[in-house]
Formats: structure tokens, C-alpha cells, sequence
């Protein structure tokens, strides 16, 4: 019996163009003002620091820009990045320049299963911050009431079995009790290997999903926990 679902965001609950053509070009463009204007208070120069030790050669603030939209551009999964991609969309955010996309059918859904009984997590490459920026500003309102938690890649990469079975030690379930949905067939692939259960969402967008041997929903209105 399913006791917590587990799921990612991009292509899952949100559109994969919400972030590839808003989210990110939004980080690209401000970027460099954002790290004049605020580069020297403490979250954000720990940040940068913790940039130039993975981008090496001790560049400075302007250099690392440059190597940081670079970053950006090849949607590099580096933890200060998605540090400092996640303070410039809370400015967005608190402005209203754009908010969250989620799928109609995903707050719905996700409002029964929390009345249900069942525990909602998230776990995507994105940093836990970015996730409950986009999970709060919705235009169907703030959902983060709803998960109890969120994961990102410091539990480790999402195609790696070692990283579901560290999620399963946290919860502290049985993993068969646990389903995680994706868009991803080598994240299920993952889960699926160290024991939780797994369902493929085919959103209809992007590249074709191969659902491989994973049960397959075309929203999470067709999901039977």
C-alpha cells in the first residue's frame, strides 16, 4: 500500500518550457546585475565562492559570470548555481514577473492525496529553495502546504539507485511503499532498482518519453495510489 508519493517537476508537474524558457533565461538575463547589486552580502559571496572553487583558476566576480551563464546554457546541475538561480527567482517571483506552472490536474490531485492521508514529497535537480518558490506561487496558490519535504540533488544525482535508497532512509518507510513519478525513464529506472514503485508521466511535450517497463499516466488524474 502506497503510504508516500515522490515526485519530480519538470515534465512531471510543470511544463518543460516554463523552466527552459522562462525560469532560465530570466536567470541569464539578470545575472549580472543581480551579482553587482548583491555580491558582496554573505549568502550570496558564499555562493560565488563556492562557484569559483568549481570553476578553478580563482576568476574574478566578472569572469565567473561569464563561466556561471555558461552554466546556465548547459543546464550544469551545480549546487551554487542552483544557489544563486534560486535567490534571482525569488525576486522574480515577489514581483510578479511570472509564476509557477504546474498541470491543472497536478493541485487537484495533490489536494486529494494530502487529505487522504498520504505523504507528498519532491525531489528534483533543482535546489529545495527553487522548488518551494515554484510550488508557492501558483496561479492555483501556494501548494507547499501540501509536501512534507523537498529533495535536490545533495541526496545525490537523480539516476543513481544509492540516492532513492537514501531518500527511503530518510522517510523511514518500507520502499514498496513508496512511488515516485518522473518523466525520466533512468530515474525510474533508479527507484525501480532500489525498490520503490514508479509511474512514467507522458505530458505530450518535448522530446518522446520511453516509459520503458514503468507504468504509464498522461496526467496524475490516471494515478491510483
Amino acid at each position: 500500500m502506497v503510504q508516500v508519493i515522490l515526485t519530480d517537476i519538470e515534465g512531471t508537474t510543470s511544463s518543460l518550457s516554463f523552466v527552459k524558457e522562462v525560469l532560465f533565461p530570466y536567470s541569464a538575463s539578470h545575472l549580472p546585475g543581480f551579482v553587482r547589486a548583491h555580491g558582496q552580502e554573505p549568502e550570496v559571496r558564499k555562493l560565488l565562492d563556492e562557484a569559483r572553487q568549481v570553476a578553478g583558476g580563482n576568476p574574478d566576480d566578472e569572469r565567473l559570470v561569464g563561466t556561471l551563464l555558461r552554466w546556465i546554457e548547459e543546464d550544469r546541475k551545480l549546487g551554487p548555481l542552483k544557489g544563486l538561480q534560486g535567490l534571482l527567482w525569488e525576486e522574480g517571483y515577489r514581483r510578479g514577473d511570472f509564476q509557477g506552472h504546474v498541470y491543472e490536474d497536478v493541485p487537484r490531485r495533490l489536494r486529494e492525496w494530502h487529505a487522504r492521508g498520504l505523504r507528498l514529497y519532491v525531489y528534483s535537480s533543482g535546489s529545495v529553495q527553487a522548488q518551494k518558490l515554484l510550488f508557492g506561487h501558483t496561479r492555483f496558490g501556494d501548494l507547499t502546504p501540501l509536501f512534507s519535504d523537498y529533495f535536490d540533488t545533495r541526496v545525490g544525482g537523480k539516476k543513481e539507485a544509492a540516492s532513492y535508497a537514501a531518500i527511503v532512509r530518510e522517510l523511514g518507510l518500507p520502499a514498496s511503499e513508496i512511488l515516485f513519478l518522473s518523466d525520466v525513464r533512468e530515474e525510474l529506472d533508479a527507484a525501480a532498482a532500489s525498490g520503490l514503485r514508479t509511474g512514467c508521466l507522458v505530458r505530450g511535450e518535448g522530446p518522446a518519453v520511453d516509459p520503458g517497463p514503468h507504468p504509464v499516466a498522461h496526467s496524475f488524474d490516471k494515478i491510483q495510489p
